[in-house]
């Protein structure tokens, strides 16, 4: 299998870079839950310290895959009707502004609380802003307000891509999946 999309499939990068993507969205939300059943403590710390650094990550691959994909066309969708189309275009772009607004609110989150972001306690970035109450406030509901936007892109992501395998039978998600047999 190439690095490189083809006509067919997409290629290996572009397979690695949305499912370690994946992976790392579902340690989100796991430990975002498990922060928020937690009171303030050392427990707590560590859980939303590993939240930030995976959410810096996140920010970085979704960099490298908008550039990937930029450069490197998808594959071209199967047949299907024009508003299905424009439905997978319009969701795939959702998807990737939230990817990095998402990473971009949670360090503002944090900088207006005057709270350092340290990528897995190797690199402390910059403060994107100066401690703020207000904008603190503003940054927690939007910060949530946008992961719950995310929850619904991806449900319905993975829900389109289960009904063109399933239903449609058109081999759509066979293009991002690394085995390569189509099935």
């Amino acid at each position: 299998m190439s690095r490189n999309n083809d006509p067919q499939r997409y290629g290996t990068v572009a397979q690695a870079l949305h499912w370690a993507i994946v992976a790392l969205l579902i340690v989100q939300f796991t430990l975002a839950a498990l922060a928020d059943e937690l009171p303030r403590g050392a427990e707590k710390l560590q859980l939303v310290t590993q939240h930030k650094s995976f959410g810096i990550t996140i920010l970085a691959l979704a960099i490298v895959r908008i550039v990937w994909r930029l450069l490197n066309r998808p594959p071209p969708l199967p047949p299907m009707p024009h508003w299905q189309r424009v439905a997978a275009q319009c969701s795939h772009w959702g998807m990737y502004v939230l990817l990095l607004v998402m990473p971009l609110t949670g360090w503002m989150y944090s900088s207006s609380a005057d709270r350092a972001v340290k990528w897995f306690g190797v690199y402390q970035l910059p403060d994107l802003v100066g401690p703020s109450k207000p904008l603190n406030d503003l940054m927690h509901e939007l910060h949530e307000a946008l992961a719950t936007a995310l929850l619904v892109l991806v449900t319905v992501h993975v829900a389109a891509a289960l009904k063109h395998q399933f239903w449609d039978r058109d081999g759509l998600l066979w293009r991002m999946l690394p085995s390569s047999r189509r099935s």
